[in-house]
């Protein structure tokens, strides 16, 4: 089965088809890459399916479930998560805090055993507590736990946002540019992670990126978009050498 599969999916702003006719089948463990220029409609494909948008019409489903018209809260309890291409991350909050938000979409405790700090609350607490904290030591981010999340450096940022999608458990990670304001040798890093995160937590990912090395060196699979429609997919070296691409994309450059 596949993890996702979006069908003719289109959607419209003050009449203007941000998306349009697009089609998407990824199967578990995938790691596929969105690409093109600015305006094309990938972040508008993130947010349609992690259900900030409603599609206008077509269809998305998740391991079979149809997900259009699902709030975005019930979306991430089935097993989808996402970062943004702005890191937004609860600034004032310590990092340790950031990963157990991500836990409160599965708490089973009432808001009166929350408040009054009985029943099933402290058990759950402690083992939110404890799986932040393994996360964050797996991710090699334990050390920065009680530091207040906007003194970290920029890349610790871009991880703990991961790490925080990481927390609700999911199938499949949407990765929105993730290398956006990283030097090259950030960018290095980063494709490791991914990959790495990838077989640690046997996740499907699908990423959007404009930096090219990167999506060309770790994806298997590339969609490239222009105007909300899809012009070409395939395998990085057929997307490489495409004229259509190459000519409204990629022109001259070197990857």
């Amino acid at each position: 089965m596949s993890v996702l599969k979006a069908e003719k999916v289109t959607h419209y702003f003050d009449g203007l088809a941000a998306v349009s006719e697009f089609n998407l089948n990824l199967e578990p463990y995938e790691l596929v890459g969105i690409i093109g220029p600015n305006g094309a409609g990938k972040t508008t494909i993130f947010n349609l399916i992690t259900g900030v948008y409603k599609a206008t019409h077509g269809s998305i489903s998740f391991e079979g479930t149809e997900i259009v018209g699902k709030t975005p809260s019930t979306i991430t309890a089935l097993g989808i998560a996402r970062t943004f291409q702005n890191i937004r991350l609860f600034k004032e909050l310590s990092v340790l805090d950031n990963v157990r938000i991500a836990h409160y979409a599965r708490v089973r405790y009432s808001p009166v055993e929350a408040l009054l700090h009985v029943g099933r609350f402290q058990k759950e607490e402690e083992e939110i507590i404890g799986h932040s904290m393994d996360l964050l030591a797996f991710l090699k981010l334990d050390a920065y736990a009680d530091e207040v999340s906007k003194n970290l450096p920029y890349g610790l940022q871009r991880r703990l946002e991961i790490a925080r999608a990481l927390a609700t458990r999911p199938k499949l990670l949407l990765l929105d540019e993730p290398a956006a304001g990283m030097n090259p040798n950030e960018v290095t890093q980063l494709m490791e992670f991914i990959k790495w995160i990838r077989k640690e937590f046997d996740l499907t990912i699908l990423l959007i990126e404009h930096q090219m090395h990167l999506v060309m060196n770790i994806c298997e699979r590339l969609l490239v978009l222009d105007f909300g429609e899809t012009i070409a997919e395939g395998q990085p070296r057929e997307i490489q050498n495409n004229p259509r691409v190459l000519e409204v994309y990629l022109g001259e450059v070197q990857c």
